[in-house]
């Protein structure tokens, strides 16, 4: 592999690298996509030329409104990264696992491409997704698209003010890019994505106050309940976690979507960290319990119907992808799923179909 591609021979570059549009306030609109590249002798290189020309196609339709902020993210899964760049490997890079516990389950569906967009329109955001899934031709195969939206206050769709604890400025990089700890892959990061479908209609038979005690928060104020009142299951507690006495934090992106005809309410989970180890233990602790058995109740309302972790290259890296890298390992699967009823259709997408008469509240 030429030493541009990963530049890991050449520890000072990267170190200068810039990171991809990880840490940026949060938008209005989103579009999360989620591929898989097919098996044709073209295929990676098609991705490696759309991974070198991302930058340019982002500049493309947002200097049709500046203030709009348009930027995308994009992420590469496991077994893809051994197809399009081999080694080095990012250290902490590996398929999501899954998380099961009872009924609870944390699903792990394919994924080798994320593309997170984000803008203060929707319209910039689609004719980006557009235009990738046009450069990207019949070189993938969509899994997952969803469009999210800002809900009035930067409320989730189940009421609650979503993303308070972010870390701002400096403080979002530290917990978001990687530092000295794998130096051929500074100013990367690391990001998990899930699509929760809620029952809506369970959820608000419960009284304001039960809500809360399962959230954490006041749902009007969003302050924080006090710890004489706040059970260890809410769900802030158990997505607190620590490293050496101190309080470890990651960057969610967290966006609202649904279909209202379908009965359709969902929150698509997105969150960036330096190592995936952090965000892995706050689902631990979610689906599991901390201790086991002292699960979040939120889940008796709310499942996960997709699971995937993706590595987020510097921008540095990306701009000097080219064509050319070893031939992709004739072992390495495509894509797996650990959930036969999210199998993939003919057309690559899964069938998750509608929330409508597919959850109920246990």
């Amino acid at each position: 592999m030429d030493s541009d591609l990963n530049c890991a021979p050449d520890v000072a570059s990267c170190e200068n690298a810039v990171a991809q549009a990880v840490v940026t306030p949060l938008s209005r609109a989103a579009i999360f996509l989620v591929l898989t590249i097919n098996s044709g002798p073209d295929d990676c290189s098609a991705i490696r030329s759309l991974c070198s020309d991302l930058g340019a196609l982002v500049r493309a339709v947002g200097v049709r409104d500046s203030e709009a902020a348009l930027s995308c993210v994009i992420g590469i899964g496991s077994n893809a990264w051994d197809r399009l760049f081999g080694d080095p490997r990012p250290a902490n890079l590996h398929p999501f696992r899954e998380i099961r516990s009872g009924v609870r389950h944390a699903v792990s569906t394919p994924g080798d491409l994320l593309f997170h967009i984000r803008a203060k329109r929707m319209d910039l955001c689609f004719e980006l997704a557009t235009q990738i899934m046009a450069s990207a031709g019949n070189a993938v195969s969509p899994v997952d698209e969803v469009h999210g939206f800002r809900y009035f206050d930067a409320r989730d769709i189940i009421g609650f003010v979503d993303g308070t604890e972010n870390p701002q400025d400096e403080a979002a990089m530290e917990a978001t890019l990687i530092g000295k700890e794998d130096q051929a892959f500074v100013r990367g990061s690391y990001v998990i994505v899930q699509k929760y479908l809620h029952d809506l209609d369970a959820w608000n038979k419960l009284s304001t106050e039960a809500q809360e005690l399962i959230i954490g928060r006041k749902k009007l104020s969003d302050i924080e309940l006090d710890g004489s009142i706040k059970p260890t299951s809410a769900h802030n507690a158990l997505t607190t976690i620590t490293e050496d006495g101190k309080e470890v934090k990651i960057l969610r992106d967290n966006m609202p979507f649904g279909r209202a005809a379908s009965s359709e309410f969902g929150t698509y989970f997105i969150g960036y960290s330096r190592l995936p180890s952090r965000i892995e233990l706050m689902l631990e602790n979610m689906f599991i319990g901390r201790p086991p058995g002292n699960y979040d109740r939120l889940l008796d309302f709310s499942r996960a119907v997709t699971g995937s972790l993706f590595f987020v290259p510097s921008a540095t890296f990306l701009e000097n992808v080219g064509e050319d890298s070893p031939a992709a390992p004739s072992a390495v699967p495509i894509a797996s799923t650990s959930d036969p009823s999210l199998s993939r259709q003919k057309d690559g997408s899964l069938s998750i179909g509608s929330l409508k008469g597919e959850i109920s509240h246990e």
